[in-house]
């Protein structure tokens, strides 16, 4: 089975790449997983998936990020955004079907709303200190 996967300009794999998302994109909150979404500017999308130790074993983070791919394969989004996918621990208990469904009303949410446009609702998060 190749050509499943994702390719390589499908995924946000940098570090800058994940923070600009967070830090100007819109946060959707989902029942299994909270979704960031941000419009990059090209023609595809791209996906970024951040599994904490939070989530579980090392089992637990690589059956998460798989699920989390296999959603965004199966339901990619036609405009340019970089969309990055924080699960729940809840997203290891439940049918895919369920995961697909809270996918897609994540992002008709994100489009319902017009935080597409990159613009945040609330306030501004504190930076971190810098380490030296």
């Amino acid at each position: 089975m190749t050509g499943q996967g994702l390719a390589a300009h499908e995924r946000i794999r940098r570090r800058p790449d994940f923070e600009r998302v967070y830090r100007d994109g819109a946060r959707v909150h989902g029942r299994f997983m909270t979704v960031f979404v941000l419009p990059n500017g090209g023609a595809g999308a791209r996906l970024g998936v951040a599994a904490t130790r939070k989530l579980g074993s090392a089992v637990a983070r690589n059956r998460a990020k798989r699920l989390a791919r296999e959603v965004f394969r199966r339901h990619k989004v036609t405009a340019g955004l970089d969309i990055v996918i924080v699960p729940r621990r809840e997203m290891l208990d439940v049918p895919f079907a369920s995961l697909q469904a809270d996918y897609d009303a994540v992002l008709e949410r994100s489009g319902r709303e017009g935080l597409r446009g990159g613009q945040r609702r609330g306030h501004a998060r504190p930076r971190a200190a810098s380490r030296l």
